[in-house]
């Protein structure tokens, strides 16, 4: 029977992505400055304020208070009418060192026995879906806000946004798990005041359906016909939203982990990402087990695969890997055995994972908007400032798990 299934997705300027953005920030800087740095760093912003908490071990000194002020000034509040404003806003931080009791069981004399920073269990998800192995409907609720702010900064087409967004976009599936129409999608964008608020809804969603929606469906060849004129669009259904941001709402890092992975599609463990850097599993795991669908997708293994795996704190060896295949597997194995192929492929320890994807590099803060999963894999060249002055340039590698590197390596596990 037809099934409705949503994702949703929240812009760069949504209060709780600004949070995210400013403590994977931190995250960078200190890992440019000093590679081996831990690093567990919350954000807390509202109304002209932002407040930096968390626990560091590192041989870095950073100005954290300019860090911040970029990172608002780059998503685009510099406007004193927002209530929240990179040039005059206040920040506090309360960052402190790291627990000597926790660093004892990450830290060992033999790298490659580096313990789990914390307990827990992480999940990596798969699907052929789309061509970056993600589900339909949170890839769509992504790209309608990346639209979406490009239109803003381009100022031409729509000149009255601002930088509060959010998306929801509603599929219908066939009986064969297969999309095939947009039900709903759902747009809430800030703006500039207008005259009447008539006046305003009618000129905002003419403009989300004639110019936003083309251009994300120019992205989609291969789902273009799921755009009809039967779409129901909700555009700022509550009406006026002039007021947003961390004026309208508090901020807090780590409280879009839905946002951040799947959408709602596979399972989630929990754990929140930004802030924390790669000794802490809730993060490099999660990589990792994406990593590891994501290959085991394109290798042609199963049509869908969510992968879990567990720790000890402490403890290098994980606690337990499982695969799901959701009955697609096109191997004659069952889901237990094709979990067992993964652990000889893939090592889990925590400093092999390290090693695997790269991540004791600053390449964070592209992560904190729009999504962890399914993003594209590039090189580029970051530039960072000490606080003395030092311009330090750094060659990085983004978003390493998305890379199908170990397509071979599993076809020939597998006898593909």
């Amino acid at each position: 029977m037809p099934y409705l299934f949503t994702s949703e997705s929240v812009s760069e300027g949504h209060p709780d992505k600004v949070a995210d953005q400013i403590s994977d920030a931190l995250i960078d800087n200190f890992l440019a400055f000093d590679a081996q740095s831990k690093v567990a760093c919350e954000t807390l912003v509202t109304t002209g304020q932002v407040v930096l908490a968390g626990e560091v071990k590192s041989k870095a000194y950073l100005d954290v208070q300019e860090i911040a002020r970029g990172v608002v000034r780059k998503i685009g509040y510099t406007k004193s009418e927002y209530m929240f404003e990179a040039n005059s806003c206040g920040i506090l931080s309360a960052i402190h060192e790291q627990s000597a009791d926790i660093n004892q069981g990450v830290d060992r004399k033999k790298k490659e026995e580096q313990g789990a920073g914390d307990q827990g269990m992480m999940f990596g998800y798969a699907s052929n879906e789309t061509d970056d192995y993600m589900p339909l409907a949170l890839d769509l609720a992504h790209k309608i806000l990346i639209e979406l702010a490009a239109l803003r900064r381009e100022n031409k087409q729509i000149k009255y946004l601002r930088p509060d967004a959010k998306s929801q976009v509603t599929l219908e599936y066939d009986d064969n798990n297969r999309p095939v129409r947009i039900d709903a999608i759902v747009v809430s964008t800030q703006h500039d005041d207008f005259d009447t608020e008539a006046k305003m809804l009618a000129k905002i969603k003419e403009d989300i359906v004639k110019i936003l929606i083309p251009r994300v469906k120019s992205k989609y060849k291969k789902y273009a016909k799921l755009f009809n004129d039967k779409i129901k669009y909700h555009i700022n259904p509550t009406g006026k939203f002039v007021i947003g941001g961390p004026h309208g709402d508090t901020g807090l890092t780590g409280r879009k982990i839905i946002v951040d992975t799947y959408g709602g599609k596979g399972a989630h463990g929990g754990g929140a990402f930004s802030g924390k850097d790669p000794s802490k599993v809730d993060r490099s795991a999660a990589y990792a087990t994406r990593h590891i669908a994501k290959n085991l997708v394109a290798a042609g293994v199963a049509d869908e695969v969510l992968v879990q795996v567990s720790y000890a704190i402490g403890v290098a060896q994980p606690t337990s890997i499982n695969v799901n295949t959701y009955g697609t597997a096109k191997v004659n194995l069952t889901d237990g055995q094709i979990g067992k192929m993964v652990e000889s492929i893939f090592d889990m320890r925590p400093y092999f994972i390290e090693q695997r994807l790269k991540l004791r590099n600053p390449i964070y803060s592209e992560t904190a908007a729009y999504g962890h999963m399914g993003r594209k894999n590039e090189v580029v060249t970051k530039e960072f400032r000490s606080p003395d002055g030092k311009v330090k340039k750094v060659k990085v590698e983004l978003f390493t798990w998305e890379k199908l590197d170990y397509v071979s390596k599993v076809k020939k596990a597998f006898g593909i």
